[in-house]
């Protein structure tokens, strides 16, 4: 099976170091690509990158490696991401997985999402962003981390975002293959950041749905490697 593991904003692939080993030593065969302008594509940062180039990223990625039958996840904004690309490569696609993750509907920006469930964070990340075209990463105790040692690893990792990929609309053309294909939402509560909590109740206890409740922070892949790499490989049943 083909894991395709795509990282939130402010991270790049360098997110999925832990759980990566652990899905290759399953007999899987993983892609943690970095989004243009993030993690080691930082140097190709500039202010007009938006939520459609980071979408050509991965339908790219599944076009030129020939990947199909793809377990496709998203983390965090990358919910955003991989609603685009099953959009526009559904028949690739087995299953997506939505790791406390945007589900957007079509002709929405995440900012919108943001905005209902922490008016202030989006407020802060406006006005940086209409000022300065990126977004500057949060602390990085949002995320959960609490380690003196892991933050330090990871604040130079972390890098400013783009704004323009969280205000940009998403575009689909293809909502009917979209709905077809069959989707896991995984929620960290522990603690949770509040973003995600709104997609966690609309998708429940829906039966189209399977839900996951993780007991971790958000960057549940660096905290708790070893519980993701299971809900992953558990996915494949």
């Amino acid at each position: 099976m083909t894991f395709v593991l795509i990282h939130g904003a402010w991270h790049g692939g360098w997110a999925w170091r832990h759980v990566a080993p652990l899905l290759r030593r399953a007999g899987h065969e993983v892609h943690a690509p970095s989004l243009t302008g993030l993690g080691d594509r930082a140097h190709l940062a500039r202010p007009d990158i938006d939520l459609e180039l980071h979408i050509q990223d991965v339908v790219s990625l599944l076009e030129m490696e020939d990947l199909n039958d793809v377990i496709l996840l998203g983390h965090s904004y990358g919910g955003m991401v991989v609603t685009g690309a099953a959009d526009r490569a559904p028949g690739r696609i087995r299953r997506l997985i939505y790791f406390d993750a945007f589900v957007p509907e079509n002709g929405k920006p995440q900012m919108d999402y943001v905005a209902a469930a922490v008016p202030e964070r989006a407020a802060g990340f406006r006005a940086q962003g209409e000022a300065k075209g990126f977004i500057d990463p949060p602390p990085a105790s949002l995320w959960g981390h609490t380690d003196p040692q892991v933050i330090a690893w990871l604040k130079p990792r972390e890098v400013k975002h783009p704004y323009r990929t969280m205000v940009q609309p998403i575009r689909l053309a293809n909502e009917g293959a979209l709905r077809r294909i069959p989707k896991t939402f995984v929620h960290c509560t522990s603690p949770a950041t509040g973003a995600f909590d709104q997609f966690a109740a609309k998708v429940r206890s829906d039966p189209a749905w399977r839900f996951v409740e993780l007991a971790s922070g958000h960057d549940a892949m660096l905290l708790k490697p070893q519980a993701v790499a299971k809900i992953l490989l558990d996915q494949l049943n």
